[in-house]
Parts: structure tokens; sequence; C-alpha cells
């Protein structure tokens, strides 16, 4: 599958199920990340959210088309990379990951390289 190997860094979060992750949930992991590293090392983002979600108004009467788009979700598999990063020690990378990882609604796995 595409996307399920370390490319760019030397310590990855990898999912495990599949499911849907928001664009405000990929945010809140990425500052989770940069907080818990105090902007040390470096981050990489391996997924982005590029499906439209739509919703209807709440106490909408039933008919009148499609709702808006409402937000947008990044559609992840199991084995999917979802963070990578580099350049701190593995206790920190790990730490920071399991953090991220706490905002996610899929459950993730910690990667090193090789």
């Amino acid at each position: 599958m595409r996307g399920s190997k370390l490319t760019f860094g030397e310590y990855g979060l990898k999912a495990e199920t599949c499911g849907w992750i928001t664009s405000r949930q990929i945010e809140a992991a990425r500052r989770a990340l940069t907080h818990y590293t105090k902007r040390g090392g470096r981050i990489w983002i391996r997924i982005f959210p590029d499906k439209p979600v739509s919703k209807k108004p709440p106490e909408t009467r039933m008919g009148s088309g499609k709702g808006d788009v409402y937000e947008y979700v990044a559609v992840v598999l199991p084995g999917r990379m979802l963070f990578e990063m580099g350049g701190i020690t593995l206790d920190d990378a790990k730490e920071s990951l399991r953090l991220a990882g706490a905002k996610l609604p899929v459950k993730t796995r910690f990667i090193t390289r090789e």
C-alpha cells in the first residue's frame, strides 16, 4: 500500500484501524507534537484532508437538496503512515507521538526505522 513506510524521518505514527480523521484532529495532533518537542526536530504530516463531508443544518425539513460542506476529512486505512519525526531522541519521539495518537480517532502504533 502507498504511504505505509517511513520515508522522511526516523520515527513514525502508523494507523492500525480505518476511519476518517478531520482537519481539526490533525491540527490538534500537530500541536501536541510541537508542544512536547518544544519546536525541536522536524515533523512531517503524511495525510491531507481532501474529502468534503456535507451536513444539513439542525431542525431543517427533509428534501431541498444536499447540505453544505461541513468539514474536510482524510480517509485512513490500516497501515497508513500519519506522522513522521526526525532530529530528536527516541524517548522524546515516543512520548510526543503517543500524545498525538491520543488526539486521533484511530488506533496507532509507534514505528522506528530499522
